[in-house]
């Protein structure tokens, strides 16, 4: 895709935006995009993974250089995340568009991080963000096991599972099934592998 058809691609999503200053979400933008039967994205399939990612690529590079436009201008900013896209007004936010480094607006600016990106490496993406949501669930669930909330340190968890082990093991009258669960979710919270 050239230039000049992705500036009139944010020109378009321009207009859809201010149509809808309270926002759109990702998913949202897209809806309304195939109902105008936009060019820019083609046929996004459900069932693709490598067509999605081009899709979300295409459109959020527009988004990146959009905003880049409208932050030149003076006048407006853009947020830009997958669950809420909105226009505002530049002294809204401006400290989150404007400032420090941001590593997604230069991933999705670089052209070259959608044409080099192949089938295996969205797989690949897919299997890491699942691997962290996966390890994520996990967290959550020793946590409730050592009864303890998510901002436990490496302290309080050896504590409560001392604590814990103690008043659930066999010798004392406790249950192996419950002082097994307890090892497992303290040694994936310490970050051991394995039963203790």
């Amino acid at each position: 895709m050239d230039t000049q058809a992705i500036e009139q691609f944010g020109q378009r999503l321009h207009a859809i935006l201010q149509r809808h200053p309270q926002g759109l979400s990702e998913h949202e933008l897209l809806q309304m995009l195939r109902e105008a039967d936009e060019d820019a994205l083609g046929a996004a399939r459900l069932d693709d993974s490598l067509n999605l990612f081009q899709t979300h690529f295409i459109l959020f590079h527009a988004l990146y250089r959009l905003r880049e436009r409208l932050l030149a201008g003076g006048d407006e900013t853009l947020w830009i995340h997958v669950l809420r896209i909105q226009l505002l007004p530049l002294e809204e936010k401006a400290d989150r568009a404007l400032g420090g480094h941001d590593p997604l607006r230069d991933y999705y600016l670089d052209w070259s991080n959608l044409e080099q990106t192949s089938a295996a490496d969205v797989e690949a993406m897919l299997g890491r963000f699942w691997q962290r949501y996966l390890r994520q669930d996990q967290r959550v669930e020793a946590l409730r096991v050592l009864e303890l909330d998510a901002g436990a340190d490496a302290t309080a968890i050896r504590d409560q599972y001392r604590r814990l082990a103690m008043r659930h093991h066999p010798d004392r009258g406790g249950d192996t099934a419950t002082l097994q669960a307890i090892n497992e979710a303290a040694a994936l919270l310490l970050g051991k592998g394995g039963s203790r």
